[in-house]
């Protein structure tokens, strides 16, 4: 076991000493992240005035200019609290956090949401941070609700968390997604909860090895499973191009939820994972050059198809917490790998000016393209993990 560690170690850094990623420029970076906080503080304030003080912000339909609003159940209700966090934190913009404020508020209640498996999103992204920065017990309170809520979702049969109810299309499916809802129960058995947080989350990641990810370290989008005889159905790629395509933004979603995992457990098992996913998306012959990622990977059309900012943004905020855990060139060209992401995001082909694009920072994100759903917009969560890019490699990298 510990020969075929050595020998997965040897070719990843192989790997990595042949890529020709350019070296990122320090007070280039530190000027241009301090630069789109300074942006992010005045967007996220046109965002708020086309919102309703009982809705969270959805999208941007681009044809007629409107701010598509979202009820507080909806998955990616807790994004828009958890970004003007970090805007706040980055600024101290003392309006943002009165926005802020008033938008975890309103998300609150949701801490007893049973609906589906995004609790994580919902209410650890904005109370996680909130407490991380606040430490107000009542927001720990609300994470620890939120973790009981989850585990209502865990079926035993198939070691894992139900992501949607029974459905027309699927039995009981488990979508890749939910590796990123893990962390809410990770830090609520780390931080004086029960160990069955922790339990479930790391039964649920080793289904998620077993039964996600192919050869190649690309994973369906969506298990299905008869919870009855606890046999997996089949994997199906719900939002991907085909049922055996690597749909981009479920690669991303897989690659930064094990990497959490490996932060949590320090189990090799994870990181290996990790370092294997992200050697199938950086070396993969249709990753674009400037790594914005096509939609999905293996779409006919490439190159002319649509980009996922969504994607790139998780994959850049996922790539910077793996060169934590890494060393040498290997560790380094994640780093310069997620530079290149934010420079380009940042640009005016991604990034928009204040005012545009309806409050929201980034363009061209794809949330569900087979269903003509969220395409070619602006997604609230392509923010959240943009700016938590930037959050990391200002606090991780610039400041070594």
């Amino acid at each position: 076991m510990k020969s075929k560690k050595f020998l997965l170690g040897i070719i990843v850094c192989l790997f990595f000493q042949m890529q020709s990623i350019a070296q990122f420029n320090a007070a280039e970076m530190s000027d241009l992240i301090n630069k789109q906080f300074q942006f992010a503080s005045k967007q996220l304030k046109v965002l708020e005035s086309h919102v309703p003080d009982s809705m969270m912000p959805k999208t941007l339909n681009t044809k007629t200019g409107i701010v598509e609003s979202s009820k507080t159940n909806w998955w990616c209700s807790g994004f828009f609290p958890a970004s003007l966090l970090y805007v706040y934190e980055h600024t101290n913009d003392q309006e943002i956090l009165r926005i802020a404020k008033k938008r975890l508020a309103l998300q609150e209640p949701m801490k007893h949401y049973t609906g589906n498996h995004d609790l994580g999103f919902m209410m650890f992204n904005p109370f996680g941070n909130a407490y991380r920065l606040f430490k107000d017990p009542k927001d720990k309170a609300t994470i620890d609700t939120a973790a009981m809520s989850l585990i209502t979702r865990y079926r035993p049969q198939i070691k894992s968390i139900q992501s949607w109810n029974k459905n027309k299309n699927f039995n009981c499916p488990v979508i890749i997604d939910n590796m990123m809802n893990l962390e809410l129960l990770m830090w609520v058995s780390q931080n004086g909860g029960d160990p069955k947080f922790r339990e479930i989350a790391i039964n649920h990641a080793n289904s998620t090895i077993t039964n996600h990810y192919r050869s190649d370290y690309s994973a369906f989008h969506v298990l299905d499973y008869d919870l009855e005889t606890g046999k997996l159905i089949a994997g199906k790629n719900h939002q991907g191009y085909n049922d055996a395509s690597a749909w981009s933004r479920g690669q991303a979603w897989g690659f930064y939820g094990f990497v959490m995992m490996y932060r949590f457990t320090k189990d090799q098992r994870y990181l290996d994972h990790a370092r294997n996913i992200a050697k199938f998306l950086l070396n993969h012959p249709n990753m674009p050059k400037d790594y914005i990622l096509y939609w999905d990977f293996n779409v006919p059309e490439i190159p002319n198809t649509l980009r996922d900012a969504s994607a790139a943004a998780i994959l850049a905020s996922g790539l910077l917490e793996l060169s934590q855990f890494t060393k040498g060139a290997e560790s380094k060209n994640y780093i310069n790998v997620s530079a290149s992401i934010i420079n380009t995001l940042s640009s005016t082909s991604y990034f928009a000016t204040v005012g545009d694009n309806g409050g929201f920072l980034l363009k061209h994100s794809v949330g569900h393209l087979p269903g003509n759903s969220e395409v070619d917009v602006p997604l609230t969560y392509a923010d959240y993990y943009y700016l938590e890019a930037m959050h990391r490699f200002k606090n991780w990298i610039l400041k070594k």
